[in-house]
């Protein structure tokens, strides 16, 4: 049994449809981060970077009887893909290292690039004009790198991989910034092809609140702290 300490966002997401898809067993964990729960010391034995999603297999590779814990997203992909026999990366070494290469381009491009967008678009004070600008045009550079991708293969690495499992839910989230997928054709047939997988569908059933669901969602000074400021950083710290 895997334990997913889970908040549903992108990267959360990440880790379920890959856990839906492989059938290994989990149970989730939910998170509330406006409240804190990610900055209390008990996660940091999980995460010592106090971020979500993680888990904690308590079948680990390799036996041994020790739970296993593991942090960032996409090491925890390729984690499940090992514990499931190698799923979901590519047998051709080719074909493998695309999947990897593509992999590392979500979790520090699209990933980082986009959730600082979200941060700016969303949830920055008004008048971020720079922030704005600067993110949003490197959330558009970065969908246009994805499009020519598609334009040559059905998915990122010729086949459906761990790639496309982390890159698809982050795709999905450029309505949350009011970017539409219009001037992007390929990746609009590929996000209609893996949003159409039952194990995506599965792995993306747990959403946000309605509240953080809006453009412009509304914090407390207290939320706000535990998302972005003093909070936040004493948690880490502490």
């Amino acid at each position: 049994m895997i334990d997913v300490h889970f908040v549903p966002t992108p990267n959360g997401h990440k880790v379920s449809i890959m856990l839906e898809e492989t059938g290994v067993a989990y149970r989730l964990i939910a998170y509330d981060m406006l409240g804190g729960d990610h900055l209390k010391p008990e996660f940091r034995r999980v995460n010592p970077n106090h971020r979500l999603p993680a888990i904690l297999d308590h079948d680990p590779i390799g036996g041994g009887g020790v739970p296993f814990a593991v942090f960032e997203s996409g090491a925890i992909l390729l984690y499940l893909s090992d514990k499931a026999g190698g799923a979901f990366m590519p047998a051709d070494p080719r074909r493998r290292s695309l999947a990897q290469q593509w992999l590392m381009w979500q979790m520090a491009g699209l990933g980082p690039m986009h959730g600082q967008a979200h941060h700016f678009i969303r949830y920055a004070p008004e008048g971020q004009d720079y922030g704005i600008a600067r993110y949003g045009n490197e959330a558009r550079r970065l969908l246009a790198v994805l499009d020519r991708r598609l334009g040559e293969a059905e998915y990122l690495a010729e086949e459906y991989s761990v790639a496309d499992m982390a890159t698809w839910p982050w795709v999905r989230a450029t309505r949350a910034i009011a970017l539409s997928l219009d001037p992007y054709p390929n990746i609009g047939r590929w996000f209609e092809a893996v949003g159409a997988r039952p194990a995506v569908m599965r792995g993306t059933e747990v959403k946000n609140a309605p509240n953080l669901s809006s453009l412009r969602p509304t914090l407390t000074p207290e939320q706000w702290s535990n998302l972005f400021g003093e909070n936040m950083l004493k948690g880490s710290e502490g």
